[in-house]
């Protein structure tokens, strides 16, 4: 890893609002409070904070809006713009059962939710995107997932690999956001996040600060 030039890198988080069972959801409180955390801080050299957005935890009913935020981080960039810089849709969410923080590489074209969403669609076994085929389609990352992942356990993080984002709207979302990136030359990652009760708040807000700047330093 390394700056190269005068580059910019510009990130959009999402995080989720309350859903089934968890009703304080960390990335929520994340994300809201990310902006003022990190003028705080400093931003690390070459990165851009572009939008914070909280997402309703739904699936089907929610793509027009989901395609609404993910469309905010290319209007107005022009073939040139995305050349010269770089564009990062970060997606937090919530694993209640996790311990550590979790680099997704993956997503896949299946939803099959264990209970309702926050609009009422409990999904089994429906693809995410029919024009993909298959219920077992991935949809892949371009970012290097165990570099970043080294990067911050080197840090001093606990942080592992994983290939498997559920089946829920976490990997319904992040299908979307992959696809929408590989379209329009950005790049996607979906992070899982502990609850405030294994990892506090402030331990969080670092977390992702050092992700930010590991992800801006990519080139």
């Amino acid at each position: 890893m390394g700056s190269e030039g005068s580059s910019k890198v510009t990130i959009h988080v999402t995080g989720f609002k309350k859903f089934h069972g968890v009703f304080d959801n960390p990335t929520e409180t994340i994300v809201s409070n990310l902006r003022e955390f990190m003028e705080k801080k400093g931003f690390p050299k070459g990165l851009v904070l572009g939008s914070c957005s909280v997402l309703e935890v739904a699936g089907e009913g929610a793509v027009a809006s989901l395609y609404q935020v993910l469309e905010s981080a290319v209007t107005g960039l022009d073939v040139e713009s995305l050349e010269t810089g770089q564009v990062i849709w970060l997606h937090l969410g919530v694993n209640s059962g996790a311990t550590k923080f979790a680099i997704e590489n993956q997503a896949i074209n299946e939803a099959t939710f264990r209970s309702p969403d926050e609009l009422g669609w409990k999904p089994q076994r429906v693809p995410i995107v029919p024009e993909d085929g298959c219920l077992s389609r991935t949809r892949e990352t371009s970012l290097p997932v165990d570099e970043i992942v080294k990067a911050l356990v080197n840090m001093g993080y606990e942080v592992m690999h994983s290939n498997n984002a559920g089946r829920f709207v976490c990997n319904y979302i992040y299908y979307h956001s992959l696809l929408f990136a590989e379209r329009h030359k950005i790049k996607s990652i979906f992070v899982h996040v502990p609850l405030f009760y294994t990892i506090n708040e402030e331990q969080q807000m670092n977390f992702v600060a050092s992700l930010l700047e590991v992800l801006a330093s990519l080139r």
